[in-house]
């Protein structure tokens, strides 16, 4: 399967993908708010793409449960700067993580060429319009709830069964408003609106998602699910088990991974792909 826009090309027949994490926000459940300045921010990711990272992910609104949502222009303020720099200094695609229409449009014209919206595309009414327009790829990632609320009691009668219903649901809505179902990548929402016992069945149930014939996305990178079972571990000491993570998702099926640890979750997937593609990948 390939994904192709304007001057970029994913092939992940080759390769599973990998997106770096910037985060330009002061209240993220894992820095903190280390990419919150500007030009360390644009560091930290040209730094990403060295070590290996295929997309660049940055975001202005913090998504970990309990955080409050900001407004657009704040948003714009936070990212716009590390988004300009960025198209002027790689060739790597870069993904605008928001859910405003208004900040995902402001992005493209500065230099990003995909949307990450983790409402899928419904938390405003502007953004399936602008994908459809700009012909770029989106992530439609499933959310029980908002960051604010999702952890609250999240229950499902069949997890996999509905997350599969939604997402076909999405594809239709999408594909109705002119996307091109070419262009859509689906993200389970690994922590969004999951429980402990959700995130691990998601994982191993993970192939489930390949019948929709989309690229999968996944994002455990230092969750908490992972501090769990490692006793509680911080998110600093989640390396090994956000390892392990992306080693089981790749073998079930994930084309893209989103981490913050780009240099290892590299080697990572590499070894991964060559198990799962039973050679060395090129």
């Amino acid at each position: 399967m390939k994904l192709s826009w304007k001057q970029f090309e994913l092939n992940f027949t080759k390769k599973t993908c990998v997106m770096g994490i910037i985060n330009t926000t002061p209240d993220s459940f894992s820095e903190g708010g280390a990419d919150l300045e500007p030009s360390r921010a644009v560091e930290h990711a040209l730094r990403m793409v060295e070590e290996g990272a295929d997309i660049l992910d940055i975001g202005g609104e913090s998504s970990r449960p309990g955080s409050d949502p900001v407004t657009a222009e704040e948003e714009i303020r936070r990212t716009m700067p590390v988004i300009e720099a960025l198209a002027k200094k790689t060739v790597v695609p870069l993904s605008i993580d928001t859910c405003k229409a208004a900040v995902a449009r402001r992005a493209l014209d500065a230099g990003a060429s995909i949307i990450n919206d983790i409402s899928g595309l419904r938390s405003d009414p502007g953004m399936m319009e602008l994908a459809a327009s700009a012909g770029v790829p989106v992530v439609i990632m499933h959310m029980k709830g908002t960051p604010k609320s999702m952890q609250v009691n999240p229950v499902y009668e069949d997890l996999i069964a509905e997350i599969l219903a939604y997402f076909r649901d999405s594809i239709r809505l999408a594909t109705r408003a002119g996307i091109s179902e070419e262009m859509i990548i689906l993200d389970p929402g690994i922590g969004f609106g999951k429980t402990f016992d959700h995130n691990l069945r998601i994982i191993n149930r993970l192939d489930a998602f390949r019948q929709l014939g989309r690229p999968i996305l996944v994002g455990p990178s230092r969750k908490a699910f992972i501090g769990k079972i490692l006793g509680n571990a911080p998110p600093a000491q989640r390396l090994e088990g956000t390892a392990a993570v992306v080693a089981a998702s790749i073998l079930r099926g994930a084309d893209i991974i989103r981490v913050h640890d780009v240099r290892e979750m590299a080697k990572v997937a590499r070894v991964a792909d060559a198990i799962k593609q039973e050679r060395v990948p090129e």
